[in-house]
């Protein structure tokens, strides 16, 4: 009875705290909603990466003092600090006005469809098709009954012979996924958990913030500079990890600088992953777009790395929504249970396809974007533009130093209703307003006729 009577005290006050935990949160809620307001009047931006950081520390000293778990708290922290910053951009209706790549060429499709002539320099989509055994491939495809379910990581045939393009991989470290961004997807989800910690380095492709964000999963950004030439600063790097860090993102040739680190620089930044066991998820969709030497995280053998590729950018096949992982089995594991729960697997005649693409020389195609990424440097160098020259990948991001534009955005609306769509910066992060990217997957001519306009506007 005496023991009936502490555990009912117990509950009780274990329910008591608890009410008084989610009374808290709402004043914190308040409290944020505040500094939101705030916020919105001074017109500065909605993360502060230096506050968080001081409150990191606070809490830390406090975990440690109290003897919580000093993990879990930095979770529970950075819960706190995703619904805070959540928030405030529904507050400062900021959730969904960010101009994207994607927004702009939906804008521009809008536009087409009221009979307006849009030169599309804004997305990494080739104009050149798939090669023509996949032409070949898909005429016969019905009759050869190339159209049920296969097995969630793909069919044999296609997971061997992506394997046999690395040495030392096996067929069963190869997850085939309806595109690059599955892959990625299907790794941040299941090695993340909410409030874990990923490390990303901008200007960078948005996919990585948002399937972090998707699961409740905190990013920690690494900017990098024109002036640095878009090199990583590893200390910087270091600085950034924490108990609760657990993935680095590496996407090299980037989008959108066509940065590539040299193999010394990789070489470090794994050695910095394996001294705090860090996942590295490395995006290589651009490698055979590398105009120098390139390295895959797969030629330094970390068990913790996961590379993902694609058929969209090499083979000119977007819409046929076929990329792969590479990892180790626990990883590919992982990442198979997200594939067998949502998606089951990649439509079976899309991978007899990607089969078919693979034997295939796709050099000519290659060559073609750098001849046009040649062209979008010369052009900028008579224009009121600071850049540096892509060592790979299909873009150029130059900075904006025309008096007539303050940022990306009126520049890009300016562009679309002249006809000529291009990416603003700041869809890459919140640090490049003074960026465009342009895009190298259009003929010679239409990228002539588009930078015609573009220098107009920044003479």
């Amino acid at each position: 009875m005496v023991e009936q009577d502490n555990m009912d005290y117990l509950r009780e006050e274990m329910r008591n705290i608890t009410n008084n935990i989610i009374r808290l949160v709402q004043d914190r809620m308040e409290v944020a909603k505040k500094i939101g307001n705030i916020k919105h009047q001074l017109n500065i931006e909605i993360e502060d990466e230096k506050v968080e950081n001081d409150i990191k520390k606070s809490v830390m000293d406090l975990t440690k003092d109290i003897g919580m778990d000093v993990e879990f708290s930095g979770r529970l922290l950075n819960l706190l600090l995703l619904e805070s910053v959540k928030l405030q951009n529904i507050q400062n209706n900021n959730n969904n006005n960010k101009p994207t790549h994607i927004a702009v060429f939906m804008k521009a499709k809008e536009l087409e469809k009221n009979g307006k002539k849009i030169i599309h320099l804004e997305v990494g989509e080739p104009d050149y098709p798939p090669p023509l055994k996949v032409k070949e491939e898909l005429s016969k495809i019905y009759d050869n009954k190339k159209y049920h379910y296969t097995e969630i990581p793909g069919i044999p045939q296609l997971r061997q012979e992506i394997s046999k393009k690395f040495s030392n991989l096996r067929s069963e470290q190869v997850l085939v996924t309806p595109g690059g961004r599955f892959a990625v997807f299907s790794a941040i989800t299941s090695l993340l958990k909410p409030g874990d910690e990923l490390i990303n380095i901008e200007p960078s492709w948005p996919a990585y913030k948002e399937c972090a964000e998707f699961i409740g999963a905190k990013t920690r950004l690494l900017k990098t500079t024109i002036e640095d030439k878009w090199t990583p600063n590893l200390k910087t790097l270091e600085s950034l990890i924490n108990i609760n860090t657990k993935m680095l993102i590496l996407n090299y040739p980037n989008n959108p600088t066509g940065k590539v680190l040299d193999s010394n620089l990789i070489e470090k930044i794994v050695s910095i992953a394996k001294d705090h066991k860090l996942y590295i998820l490395s995006d290589e969709v651009y490698s055979d777009y590398s105009f120098i030497k390139y390295n895959s995280i797969l030629n330094y053998q970390y068990d913790k790395s996961i590379m993902v590729s694609s058929f969209s950018k090499t083979y000119g096949m977007t819409g046929f929504r076929v990329g792969y992982g590479i990892a180790n089995n626990d990883i590919i594991t992982k990442m198979r249970k997200v594939q067998a729960t949502s998606i089951t697997s990649v439509a079976e005649p899309m991978q007899y396809c990607a089969l078919a693409a693979l034997d295939n020389n796709m050099q000519s195609n290659i060559d073609s974007i750098k001849d046009r990424i040649n062209i979008i440097c010369k052009r900028l160098e008579q224009m009121n533009t600071e850049y540096i020259v892509p060592d790979g990948a299909m873009y150029v991001y130059p900075k904006i130093i025309s008096q007539n534009y303050s940022s990306d955005i009126s520049l890009v609306y300016d562009l679309l209703e002249k006809g000529v769509a291009i990416a603003p910066g700041s869809g890459f992060g919140n640090s490049y307003k003074q960026f465009i990217r342009i895009s190298a997957c259009q003929s010679s001519k239409l990228l002539n006729d588009g930078l015609d306009i573009l220098q107009k506007y920044l003479a």
